[in-house]
């Protein structure tokens, strides 16, 4: 059974924090669960979906020999320290794989996973959290 994690993020320094199983939590929501960054709370990020070819954030899945590869959008996002990708993740039924980025590399990420059925994630320092399905 396919869990979906819920991301937060800090205002304050952008770090990103992912619950990977909030089902669990007896909170009644997940609204409810309170998560906090150097003692404030911390904001909880909708999953933001749009057509890849017009989106320069949306994740792109190919195959490639070995595994797969995200591309975050069709025209390369920015990687400057003041707008950059800062992680690139797959999930694939219970498996979820993550990959950092920093200012000055690609807004790419290869993964070891065998077929290109995944739930692709990016996260933009500015622009929050994109994905694909």
């Amino acid at each position: 059974m396919e869990k979906n994690p819920v991301f937060y993020k800090c205002l304050g320094c952008s770090g990103t924090v992912m619950v990977m199983d909030p089902n669990r939590c007896k909170a009644p929501s997940i609204e409810a669960i309170k998560v906090s960054c150097s003692g404030k709370e911390m904001q909880v990020l909708e999953e933001q979906k749009a057509d890849f070819a017009k989106e320069k954030h949306v994740p792109v899945v190919e195959k490639v020999e070995g595994g797969i590869k995200v591309t975050v959008g069709s025209t390369p996002h920015p990687m400057t320290p003041e707008h950059h990708i800062a992680w690139i993740g797959v999930q694939s039924g219970d498996d979820f794989m993550l990959h950092h980025l920093k200012p000055g590399d690609k807004p790419e990420a290869f993964f070891p996973c065998p077929n290109t059925d995944v739930k692709a994630y990016e996260f933009c320092n500015i622009h929050n959290l994109w994905v694909t399905r």
